[in-house]
């Protein structure tokens, strides 16, 4: 049986497994999915995406979980808490990305709010962000509706682009459960 690491009304949570990978490419070779950064993935990329999970489940305790549909069964997105760097340091971010098919129905709402509320209650931390490329009007509403606000931007740069980033934040005491 695969840990459940979190439980929403319609969606489990757990860790990422080599098995996941047909699933995974879905999401991550999905250009549409993946346009904020800069294109689709190869198989390769995808194998180095979910080895960057491994390693961080074992180094942190934590990273991007695998979304489950509690219906259907199916794998439809990612979601969890990745440490990134922000302002000289490493803070702790809810990141998430969904399956096309899957968008605008709350589900990466309903995850990132899961998220937000487990970084709070089981790793202690005072407050989380999410960083999101400014082009991505989408995930920035889903973090407003996970009770962040606008604190800062940033350029990233990735496969040669400059990309400007929003920084959102929420602060434990600020969280509002929903």
């Amino acid at each position: 049986m695969r840990e459940v690491l979190l439980e929403t009304g319609r969606l489990v949570l757990r860790k990422l497994e080599q098995g996941d990978f047909d699933e995974v490419c879905k999401l991550l070779q999905d250009p549409v999915v993946m346009y904020a950064y800069e294109g689709a993935f190869s198989d390769q990329e995808v194998q180095a995406w979910l080895d960057k999970m491994f390693r961080r489940y074992e180094d942190d305790g934590f990273a991007l979980w695998a979304v489950i549909e509690k219906s259907s069964g199916e794998l439809i997105g990612q979601c969890g808490i990745t440490y990134q760097e922000y302002n000289g340091g490493r803070v702790p971010e809810v990141g998430y990305l969904f399956r096309k098919e899957f968008w605008h129905k709350g589900f990466a709402t309903e995850a990132a709010i899961a998220c937000k509320e487990y970084a709070f209650q089981e790793l202690n931390f005072d407050e989380v962000y999410s960083i999101i490329r400014d082009s991505n009007v989408a995930s920035q509403n889903v973090a407003r509706r996970n009770g962040m606000v606008e604190v800062d931007t940033l350029v990233k740069h990735y496969r040669g682009v400059e990309m400007p980033h929003i920084v959102f934040r929420v602060s434990r005491g600020n969280s509002l459960k929903k």
